[in-house]
This record gives C-alpha cells, structure tokens and sequence, in this order.
C-alpha cells in the first residue's frame, strides 16, 4: 500500500517559502548627521547554528582567513510534528481539474502537519541585531501567511501560516581579547502546512445534471412519481430549475435510464 510513488516537494517548496521571507533584510549604519554611511543586505543561508559558530570562531589557517563575515543569518527546519487541531475526515476527497488537459483527478484531504523552524541572526554589534529584529517582528502577530503552491499539477494554492513562538538571545562574550564576539539572537517559528497524497484519476465524470423524484409513497417497489425536479448548472455559476407534474404517475427505470409505465 505504501509503495505507490509520488512526490509533490510540499516540504521543500514550505522551507524555500520560509527562507524567502528573510532574504531581503538590510543593514545600514550612519555618522553623527544621521547620513548613511554604508547599507549591506544581510546574506542568509540553510544550516545549523552550531556550523556558522564554529566558522565564527575559527581564525586564520595556513595564511588564509577563513573566519566567517558578520551580519549574518541562517535558519533550518528542526522538526516535524502532526497537528491533531486541524484533522479533517480521513475519507474524505474533492475533485479538481488538470488544465489544460481537461482530465478530472481525486485528491484525499491533505493532511495537516507543522513544520519547525529556526531562524538565527549572527552580529557583531548589538545595534546591529537589533536593527534585523525591528524589521522582522512586526509582521508577525504573532502570524504571516506565505502562499505556496503546494501541489502544482492541480494547481493547489493555499495560505501558509507562519507563526513566531518564542525568541532567546545569547552573547558569546566569554575568552581572551582575540576571542571574536558574537551576538546571536534565536527566533522559533511554526509553520502550518498541510502534505497531499497520491492524486489517481476519478472513476466519476463531473456531475452535469440532478434530478429528484418525487413519489405518492414511500414504498419504493410500488410507488410512482408524480413530480420531477431537475436542475442542471450554467456557465455563469447559476443553475436551470424544471420542474415536471406527471398527471399519469410513471415509474423511472435505472436500468433503462427512462421512465415506464409498468
């Protein structure tokens, strides 16, 4: 059962989303008049913290500083965890269709899961950090919506909340005087994502036409009809009502698709 395959890079396409919100941070310093001086953007890169303080750290080896440049940030996804809050019905499916082909699909209800986040901001100045915090935190009250197609061959868009949960700070002060310093500040963030299935070809062609039967009694073998509603949809979303009184009560005939009189 679980060897069908399949591959919508929903998780993928969540952690580019979450990285494309922080790669435009900007960075300015000014002299005493309040003129700018100079203006970076804050490079941003995937990996964990651990790995960017180790390149901090690091001085010069065989002549060649490879000691890492400050500001920067980076983030990684830290885990993944089912959210049992936004469960729908697990047998639950919808019906789309692939243009331009035409072709009708059935897509299960996607499955709701969260993905952690870590986004740390590395500083050598603390004026400096603190200018990378003031331009992101406004946005998230305590959430930011990210739209991401999700599943391109059906063209399955949707919101994608990110929300803040909590942000810590650590100096890294402590050693001698050719200790490089560095200011890191740690912001955890969720994001609300939801992971579709396999997408199979639906046996059902779209419904293009409804009609109900009304009868003279509830015995279903005896009873005949003597009113029919049907309605069929238009172009413009509305719908064709007909409504028919059969003064000579007939019976309809699945297997014949008509009515009949016996």
């Amino acid at each position: 059962m679980l060897g069908q395959y399949y591959y919508h890079e929903i998780l993928r396409k969540t952690i580019i989303g979450f990285g494309t919100l922080f790669n435009n941070i900007q960075l300015r310093h000014q002299d005493a008049a309040g003129k700018d001086i100079s203006a970076i953007k804050v490079p941003l890169a995937y990996g964990p913290m651990q790995k960017f303080l180790a390149r901090i750290e690091q001085g010069k080896t065989n002549e060649r500083d490879i000691a890492i440049t400050l500001p920067r940030m980076s983030f990684e996804m830290t885990g993944i965890e089912y959210d049992a809050t936004r469960k729908t019905g697990i047998t639950q499916t919808f019906k789309t269709t692939i243009k331009p082909s035409g072709s009708l699909k059935k897509v299960f209800m996607p499955v709701p899961y969260n993905l952690n986040f870590e986004l740390n901001i590395f500083t050598k100045l603390n004026d400096d950090a603190l200018q990378i915090i003031e331009q992101i935190l406004p946005y998230f009250q305590p959430s930011f919506n990210v739209t991401i197609d999700l599943v391109s061959s059906i063209g399955e868009k949707r919101d994608v909340p990110v929300t803040l949960n909590n942000i810590s700070f650590s100096d890294e002060y402590e050693g001698d005087f050719t200790t490089r310093r560095a200011l890191i500040y740690t912001l955890s963030f969720s994001a609300k994502t939801q992971l579709f299935g396999a997408i199979a070809d639906s046996p059902d062609g779209i419904i293009k036409k409804v009609m109900v039967d009304i009868y003279q009694d509830t015995n279903t073998r005896t009873a005949r009809k003597s009113v029919r509603y049907t309605t069929t949809p238009k172009a413009d979303f509305g719908f064709n009502e007909t409504t028919s009184i059969y003064l000579t009560p007939t019976k309809y005939s699945p297997s014949e698709g008509k009515d009949v009189d016996g």
